[in-house]
């Protein structure tokens, strides 16, 4: 478990990191602490204009003294309210181009990280941070910066000018300067794992959010409507416990900031009001300085009410810069080539392959290889390791052990981008985006023509669907496909993919929620396309139906490759292939 210390030193350094991206936007930055000083000087000048009015104006029942520092505090004014807007407003576009950067950051670096990262990761979790956290952030450079540093600034103006007056009842006010800086110290130390703390029960209330939104036809299904109330709940009165305890925490400091400064007036008011008596300070002066007072006060309290916000935002930052910093484990090698041709010869040599964070291995040993245009289909019990297989050859994931080869030469060779440019793979699990059909068809090529749309969508099987639709083509995906049936999405996916341009074709159970007529013509349109254009073409498959007419099946069993043959050698050689083929026949005799 990671030390307070060594917290408080990441919240440090990331703060520190999300400061020095303001470089990317200094000319703004500069704007709005140029502002900012021009706002200390009107602020530190207007205090000194009403000594001047009451001392040599109506002391000495001097109206024109009187008219005049009027009209100069209504310039200092007016002054006041254009360098607080530049200040504030400059802040503020500074503050959204930061997030601006840091929003295409994460989600540039989500796009990048390997599988292996997804599946340990909360989706609630990263949609946090892209959304809530770096809200934090901007909040913090737009409002809670600007008010530390106008703080500091003007403390250190009105330090410098209440010294000059008189040192003796500067020291008195300026005593609750670093009485204050202690307490503020103490609360950001002692409470930035609680504002943690916070942002991770949000993050817990909105992973229970997006489940039961995804989910809705299954707890609608099962009536679990009131239990998932409850667990929404649960959650919401953890997050509403965890701030309310920042509130308490804010209440055991700020009182005693809040005396503190009453404290301060009094004492400034009876020691100046014994030199007014005595005649060693003008009433003037004694305005003046109780003038200068409130403006010490002020930035203290702002710095005061802006600690929350800081140690919130810096527990953001980390939590930010945690996805920005992760490594990337799947990547290019040094003086990678490019993926241009395949002869058809895919080689794996002893590959074995465990899933991080798992205890066993999904692949064992695993050596076979491939000829050119072959068929290969890969068969065996749920969980036995095929589509593992297949999430390989990608490099979705990298081999704990052993080697993939193309044609001779390891795929860690190739740039990534060329070699799953050169894979079409039509995933078990079915994903659609919104937008048309025909959008969705041609999502790894936006260029296509309608043509060449039609024309995967004919070999999917797709097309007399579509075509029924009173938009055709046109016809908007509802989310992730909702009002489309689970075969006619795994139909428009082996469209999308045959429409790439691919060299190894990969069809992981792609046809396991389409209809035994219908995934026979898919497949009979498919068996020529596959052999013409592939250079080899796996097929994963749960229904020896389907596999029956391919070159060579691979059975594998507990993430062994026990056999491999055609159908009739398998046939007669593995009692496992023979009591799959013979489980599926009973199935299809009691439908």
């Amino acid at each position: 478990m990671q030390q307070p210390e060594s917290q408080e030193s990441s919240s440090l350094q990331a703060i520190q990191r999300v400061l020095e991206s303001l470089r990317n936007y200094q000319w703004i930055s500069l704007g709005a602490l140029s502002s900012l000083l021009l706002l200390t000087i009107a602020n530190a000048l207007t205090p000194q204009i009403f000594r001047w009015g009451i001392d040599q104006g109506i002391s000495k029942q001097n109206l024109q003294i009187v008219l005049y520092s009027a009209g100069w505090m209504v310039v200092a004014a007016i002054a006041r309210g254009l360098f607080n807007f530049g200040q504030s407003y400059l802040a503020e576009a500074a503050s959204q181009g930061v997030a601006y950067d840091l929003r295409n950051k994460i989600f540039s670096k989500i796009q990048n990280l390997s599988f292996s990262y997804h599946d340990q990761s909360q989706t609630s979790q990263l949609l946090t941070r892209v959304t809530s956290d770096i809200e934090q952030i901007r909040t913090f450079i737009g409002t809670s910066l600007i008010q530390v540093i106008g703080g500091i600034v003007t403390l250190a103006t009105v330090a410098i000018v209440l010294l000059v007056m008189n040192w003796r009842l500067a020291l008195i006010t300026l005593t609750v300067v670093p009485i204050t800086a202690w307490l503020m110290t103490q609360f950001i130390t002692r409470n930035s794992r609680l504002f943690r703390q916070v942002q991770e029960q949000l993050s817990n209330l909105n992973a229970v959010l997006q489940e039961n939104l995804i989910g809705i036809r299954v707890v609608k299904a099962f009536v679990r409507e009131s239990a998932e109330k409850s667990r929404y709940t649960t959650l919401n009165d953890g997050l509403v416990d965890a701030n309310m305890k920042t509130i308490r925490a804010i209440r055991n400091t700020f009182p005693f900031i809040f005396l503190l400064s009453n404290l301060v007036t009094l004492a400034v008011f009876g020691y100046g009001g014994g030199l007014v008596i005595n005649g060693r300070f003008s009433i003037g002066e004694l305005v003046a300085f109780n003038s200068y007072l409130a403006l010490i006060l002020q930035p203290i309290l702002l710095i005061g009410f802006a600690a929350p916000a800081i140690a919130s935002a810096a527990t953001s930052v980390t939590r930010v810069y945690e996805v920005v910093d992760a490594a990337v484990e799947i990547g290019d090698r040094p003086n990678a080539i490019d993926f241009v041709t395949c002869g058809g010869r895919i080689t794996f040599e002893n590959v074995s392959f465990r899933y991080p964070g798992a205890t066993t291995e999904a692949l064992k040993n695993v050596s076979f290889e491939t000829k050119p245009k072959e068929l290969i289909a890969v068969l065996g019990m749920t969980g036995s390791g095929k589509s593992t297989i297949m999430n390989l050859i990608p490099r979705f994931y990298d081999v704990t052990q052993g080697a993939i080869r193309i044609d001779g030469r390891d795929v860690r060779d190739f740039t990534l981008k060329s070699l799953r440019s050169h894979i079409g793979i039509v995933f078990q699990e079915t994903t659609l985006f919104s937008g048309t059909i025909r959008e969705n068809i041609a999502y790894a090529k936006p260029n296509a023509s309608l043509e060449q749309v039609i024309a995967v969508a004919k070999t999917a099987q797709i097309h007399d669907f579509i075509s029924s639709l009173p938009d055709g083509y046109e016809t908007m995906v509802g989310e992730r496909g909702i009002g489309l049936s689970g075969g006619q999405k795994q139909r428009i996916a082996i469209a999308r993919t045959l429409l790439t341009d691919y060299s190894i074709l990969i069809l992981d159970d792609s046809t396991s929620a389409v209809d035994a007529k219908t995934a026979a013509q898919i497949q009979a349109e498919l068996d020529d396309l596959m052999r013409r254009k592939a250079c080899v073409t796996f097929v994963v498959a749960q229904r020896i139906s389907t596999v029956k007419n391919a070159d060579r099946i691979f059975l594998i069993d507990k993430g062994n490759l026990v056999a491999q043959g055609t159908h009739e050698e398998l046939m007669q050689t593995s009692p496992l292939y023979g009591a799959i083929l013979e489980s599926q026949v009973k199935q299809k005799e009691n439908k």
